[in-house]
């Protein structure tokens, strides 16, 4: 079970930091990620933490967002700075098992999935 939190309404320009806690099994093994979704559209990749550490980032928060996660490695988190109104969407973690490194974008590749956390960036 995955349980994100953090989320909240913010003024462009200032930072948000999401958590994610993983329960149930160890997810030290796991690929951890973040997604959003904003209304109306399909959900995107934000960021990705592999196993070892290695982390990845979608185009749109290169440079804005950091993820990492904490060394028991069962909970996930995502700094979000210089906010902008398009990022306003919910935020869901998710947990892969195992994954291609080519494929750690895609929403299908996850086999566990948060309850989402609404981010809300006002202009």
């Amino acid at each position: 079970q995955l349980q994100a939190s953090g989320g909240g309404l913010v003024q462009a320009g200032n930072s948000l930091r999401l958590s994610c806690a993983g329960s149930g099994r160890n997810f030290r093994n796991y690929a951890m990620a973040w997604f959003r979704q904003a209304a109306g559209k399909e959900r995107t990749f934000v960021a990705a933490v592999t196993w070892n550490d290695e982390k990845y980032y979608g185009d749109p928060v290169k440079g804005r967002f950091t993820i990492s996660r904490d060394n028991a490695g069962n909970t996930v988190y995502l700094q979000m700075d210089s906010l902008k109104p398009e990022d306003t969407a919910v935020y869901y973690c998710a947990a892969a098992e195992h994954i291609w490194i080519n494929l750690i974008g895609r929403v299908d590749e996850y086999d566990y999935w948060g309850q989402g956390t609404q981010v809300t960036v006002s202009s």
